[in-house]
C-alpha cells in the first residue's frame, strides 16, 4: 500500500519537469518571436518615409508644372495660363506642349529631351517611392507633356524640330508667357543639316519613357519606341553636331560632341527593347566615344557618366556570347570609369575631387552650379543601389574601400545642404523651409498677373529690387558661389535662374532618398 504514494509522487515530478520544459520552450519561442518582430520592424523602419524629403519632393515636382507650355488642363496655378498655343502652326504641327527650359520662353529641344530622359530614369528606379507620397502620377504627367511634344516634333524619319522661338529675339522681351505676341520661328535638323547629339538625346528620352508607360498605355509606349528607333537611326546615319549644322545654337546650348549621346541612346534602347544589337553598339563604339578612364561631369551636355553607371550593372547573363572575351573588357572599362567618377565624389577618398565649396558642396562651374551637384548625387544614389542589388560590397578607391552607404551618405549631405544646411541657412529649393530665394530669375514669377505691360516695358519687373509677386515653388536655382554665398537678385542669372533639368535631377535625387533604405531592385536587373 505504500507504493501507491510513491507512484503518484513519481508522476508529480514528471509533470513538474514537463511544465518546466514547456515554460523554457515558451521562453525560447518568445525570444525568437521578439527577434523576428525586431527584424520585421527593422525592415519596415528602413522603408519609412523621411518626412522632410517627402515634403521636398512634393515641392520640387511643382516647378515642372510651372514651365509647361500649351493649353493647361486642370490648371491650379493662379498666375499661369495657356501659352504658345500657335507653336508649330506654320508647318501644320502642334508644338504647343513641351516646356520652357529656364526663366525665358524658348523651347530648347536638347535640354528638354535630357529632362525627359532623367525624369524617366528617376521614375523607373524610384517610382514606388514617388507613389508612397502620391507624386508618381504628377511625374508621369510632366514626362508625358514633354514626350507629346517630342512625338509631334518628329514628323518624319529624318526631320526633328529642335527649337521653338529665337533666343536673341526672345531676350529682347520680359513678359509673361501668356502675353507673348512675337514670332516664334522653328529650327529643325535633317539629313542635310544633321544634329546627331539632339536627335540621339531625343531617342534616349523616348526609349526611356517607353519603359515608363509600358504598363500604363502600351499603345503610347509603342509609339514612343517607334520614334526612338527612327531617331537613333537618323542620328547615327547622318552624323554631325547640331552646333556645327546650326551655328546660332552655340550661344545657348552648345554641344561639344555627339558620341556620348549615341552611347546614351543605344543604352536606353537596349533596356527598352532587349535587342542586343544596341548593347553591341555600346560595346563596340566604346573606343571611339566612351573616353574610358577619364571621368566627366554628368549634365545636359555630357551623358558619359550616365552611360557608365547604366552599363556597369547590366547583368553579365545579357553579355554571354556577345563578343567572347571582348564584352568583358568593355564591361570592365565602363565600370572602372564609373568607379573613378564615384570615388571622386566621396570627400574622404584618396581620389576625391577638390571641386567643392569650403562647406562641402560639389561645385564645378559658376553658371548653374547646382546642376552638377544634383546630377552627381543622383548617380551616387543609383550606383549605391546597384551595388546592393548586385551584392557588391565595396567600391575600391585607390587603396581604400567604401560601402554603398557611404555613397548614399554623400548624396544625403548634398541634398541637406541644398535644403538649408549651409552657412546662408537658405534652402535653394524655392518654397522649402522658411528662407529661400525671393528674386528668382523667372519672367512669369516676377510679373503680377494683372500687370499692364508689354514686351519692352516689362523689364521694369526684372530690375525691381523686390520679391517676386508669384512664388516659383519647386524651382531649384543655380546655387551659391564657390565661397558658399548667394546673392538674391533676378539680375544674378548664373545663381538665381532655375531650369527644368535641375528639377528632373533633384526629383530623382529626392526620390532615391525618400525612404531610410535603398532600392534593392532595379529595372536594369529585369
Amino acid at each position: 500500500m505504500e507504493k501507491e504514494p510513491y507512484k503518484d509522487k513519481r508522476w508529480t515530478w514528471r509533470g513538474l519537469v514537463l511544465v518546466i520544459a514547456a515554460l523554457i520552450l515558451a521562453a525560447v519561442l518568445f525570444s525568437f518571436r521578439k527577434y523576428f518582430h525586431r527584424s520585421n520592424s527593422s525592415e519596415e523602419d528602413t522603408h519609412q518615409v523621411v518626412d522632410k524629403y517627402a515634403n521636398a519632393l512634393s515641392i520640387a515636382m511643382q516647378f515642372l508644372t510651372f514651365r509647361t507650355a500649351g493649353k493647361l488642363v486642370n490648371n491650379k496655378i493662379a498666375w499661369r495660363g495657356d501659352s504658345a498655343m500657335g507653336d508649330g502652326s506654320e508647318v501644320n504641327l502642334d508644338l504647343s506642349k513641351g516646356m520652357y527650359d529656364a526663366g525665358d520662353h524658348v523651347k530648347f529641344g536638347f535640354p528638354m529631351a535630357f529632362t525627359a530622359t532623367v525624369l524617366s530614369w528617376a521614375i523607373l528606379e524610384y517610382g514606388n517611392h514617388m507613389n508612397m507620397v502620391k507624386q508618381l502620377e504628377n511625374a508621369q504627367e510632366s514626362l508625358k507633356w514633354i514626350t507629346d511634344f517630342l512625338i509631334n516634333a518628329h514628323p518624319s524619319e529624318n526631320v526633328l524640330y529642335i527649337q521653338v522661338g529665337e533666343p536673341k529675339l526672345d531676350h529682347t522681351c520680359w513678359e509673361r508667357p501668356e502675353a507673348m505676341t512675337g514670332k516664334r520661328p522653328l529650327t529643325q535638323v535633317n539629313a542635310s543639316y544633321p544634329g546627331t547629339d539632339v536627335s540621339a538625346e531625343s531617342a534616349a528620352a523616348m526609349a526611356a519613357a517607353s519603359l515608363v508607360f509600358k504598363s500604363i498605355d502600351s499603345a503610347y509606349s509603342g509609339t514612343l519606341l517607334k520614334h526612338a528607333k527612327q531617331l537613333f537611326k537618323f542620328a547615327d546615319t547622318y552624323r554631325g553636331s547640331y552646333s556645327i549644322s546650326i551655328p546660332k545654337v552655340k550661344d545657348f546650348y552648345n554641344s561639344t560632341g555627339f558620341g556620348d549621346e549615341l552611347l546614351w541612346a543605344a543604352s536606353w534602347l537596349y533596356h527598352a527593347t532587349g535587342d542586343k544589337s544596341y548593347l553591341t553598339y555600346v560595346a563596340t563604339n566604346g573606343n571611339a566615344f566612351a573616353n574610358w578612364g577619364n571621368p566627366s561631369w554628368f549634365s545636359w551636355e555630357n551623358k558619359l557618366a550616365g552611360v557608365q553607371v547604366l552599363y556597369a550593372y547590366i547583368p553579365r547573363s545579357s553579355m554571354v556570347n556577345l563578343f567572347g572575351s571582348k564584352e568583358d573588357i568593355s564591361l570592365q572599362l565602363y565600370r572602372q570609369t564609373a568607379e573613378t567618377f564615384l570615388c571622386g565624389l566621396l570627400p574622404e577618398s584618396p581620389m576625391a575631387t577638390s571641386q567643392r565649396t569650403t562647406d562641402g558642396l560639389l561645385w564645378v562651374n559658376q553658371w548653374n552650379p547646382m546642376q552638377y551637384t544634383v546630377a552627381s548625387s543622383f548617380l551616387a544614389v543609383v550606383y549605391s543601389d546597384y551595388m546592393l542589388s548586385s551584392q557588391t560590397s565595396n567600391l575600391y578607391c585607390s587603396g581604400k574601400l567604401y560601402d554603398p552607404m557611404e555613397l548614399r551618405n554623400f548624396a544625403v549631405s548634398q541634398l541637406d545642404y541644398i535644403l538649408g544646411n549651409n552657412r546662408m541657412e537658405m534652402s535653394y529649393l524655392v518654397g522649402y523651409g522658411s528662407r529661400y530665394p525671393q528674386q528668382v530669375h523667372h519672367r512669369g514669377a516676377s510679373i503680377p498677373v494683372d500687370a499692364n505691360s508689354n514686351c519692352s516695358d516689362g523689364f521694369k519687373w526684372l530690375h525691381r529690387e523686390h520679391p517676386n509677386p508669384n512664388v516659383a515653388v519647386g524651382a531649384l536655382v543655380g546655387g551659391p558661389s564657390l565661397s558658399d554665398t548667394y546673392t538674391d537678385s533676378r539680375n544674378n542669372t548664373k545663381e538665381s535662374e532655375p531650369t527644368t533639368y535641375n528639377s528632373a535631377l533633384i526629383v530623382g535625387l529626392i526620390s532615391g532618398l525618400i525612404t531610410a533604405s535603398s532600392q534593392l531592385e532595379s529595372f536594369v536587373k529585369n
